[in-house]
Parts: structure tokens; C-alpha cells; sequence
């Protein structure tokens, strides 16, 4: 048995970028019909660890920390839209969309790896956070996702209130960003080579067909 091809994904749940990039990688696998031979791990990075309980109008916020105007917004809300829909992805933003903290979304995920169900859970939460209008942030949405892909509810919101359960994402968000990771999605083969961003559906094919062939 040939060993499988290791694929870090570090993202948040909340970065369009970051679902489409992946939504090309699965595109770039199903193509090459290699399904069976890669293992995706997803890896937590918080586009905005100190964004309050109370979450942010979408709006309002790219304009503070991007310093991009409404008309460009727009335009990217459009482009990201347009995109999506070639993706079987659907984006709908709102005028009240808030972005939110994604904290307890991220450890959900870490325990989600023990059942070989991060990747059903994080499109998941995705989905309800850019196709659902959901808030990712509250609890009862992460309890429906949780329950969605058939895990336990309440032994993974038990996970939400335990000390070691949040250290370990915040040493694993430590440790991708002492690795240089800044920006997100940024998507490692064989904890070796990587790149950054939401690659074209071709960059990913050549990428792996090279890794399988050695």
C-alpha cells in the first residue's frame, strides 16, 4: 500500500477564500481519481481571534481592516458569488451578515478528526455560514452541524468548556504561525511544500500529480 499523500489545510470557517481554494483541491482530486490516496487534515487559524461574542456587520468590518469601499466590496461579493456557483457553492451575502468568532467552531473540528469527520463537518459550518445565513458562533447552530454529520452533540460541546480541549487550538494556531502561515487558506503537502491561497483546479492537478508520481 503506497503511502497516502498528507494535505494540511489551514483555514477558518468563516473565509470564502478558503472554501473555494478547498472546493478546487476536491474538484483536482475527483479528476485525477485519486480519492483514496490523499488524507486532508484541517488546521485552525482565526481570520479575527478578538472578534466579540456579539460578532460585526460584514460591512463595517471590511472597511476597518481592509479599507475597502462599498463599490469594491461589491464587486468582490460578486466575484466570490460568480465563483461559487462554478463550484457548486453558493454564497449569499446579506446586508445584516455578520462576521463572527469562530473559536469554539475550530475546537468542533479538532474533535470531528477523531471520527474522520472534519471535512463533512467543516462544509458543514461553511455552508451554514455563507449559504444558511447561520450564525457559527452560537451554540445551537454548532449543535444542528454537529448533529448533521452524525456526531455526538453533547460530548462535543462538552469539548467547548474544557481547558485542554481550547489550549490545544490555541498551540496549534501557535504553531502554524510560527511556521509563517499569515494568511489563509494556505494548503501543505506532506508537511513539505505549499502554497497559498485558492489556487486554479489545474495548479492543484500538477501539484498532485507530481506528488504521486515521486
Amino acid at each position: 500500500m503506497k503511502e497516502k499523500i498528507k494535505i494540511d489545510i489551514v483555514s477558518d470557517v468563516v473565509c470564502p477564500w478558503c472554501t473555494i481554494g478547498y472546493k478546487r483541491l476536491e474538484k483536482a482530486i475527483i479528476e485525477l481519481g485519486i480519492q483514496d490516496q490523499v488524507e486532508i487534515e484541517w488546521q485552525p487559524f482565526e481570520l479575527n481571534p478578538n472578534m466579540p461574542a456579539e460578532g460585526q456587520n460584514v460591512t463595517e468590518h471590511l472597511t476597518e481592516k481592509y479599507g475597502s469601499t462599498l463599490e469594491q466590496q461589491k464587486e468582490s461579493k460578486q466575484n466570490m458569488t460568480n465563483v461559487g456557483k462554478e463550484l457548486d457553492f453558493t454564497f449569499d451575502y446579506f446586508d445584516e451578515m455578520r462576521m463572527v468568532n469562530t473559536f469554539e467552531a475550530h475546537i468542533l473540528l479538532e474533535y470531528a478528526k477523531e471520527f474522520k469527520k472534519q471535512t463533512e463537518l467543516k462544509m458543514c459550518l461553511t455552508t451554514a455560514f455563507f449559504s444558511e445565513r447561520k450564525d457559527v458562533s452560537t451554540r445551537d447552530i454548532l449543535k444542528q452541524a454537529l448533529q448533521a454529520v452524525g456526531l455526538n452533540s453533547e460530548e462535543g460541546l462538552a469539548k467547548l468548556d474544557n481547558y485542554e480541549a481550547r489550549k490545544e487550538i490555541r498551540t496549534k494556531q501557535n504553531y502554524w504561525k510560527n511556521l509563517g502561515v499569515t494568511s489563509v487558506p494556505t494548503i501543505i503537502f506532506n508537511r513539505k511544500s505549499g502554497v497559498t491561497g485558492a489556487q486554479p483546479i489545474a495548479t492543484f492537478k500538477q501539484l498532485l500529480s507530481e506528488l504521486i508520481a515521486g
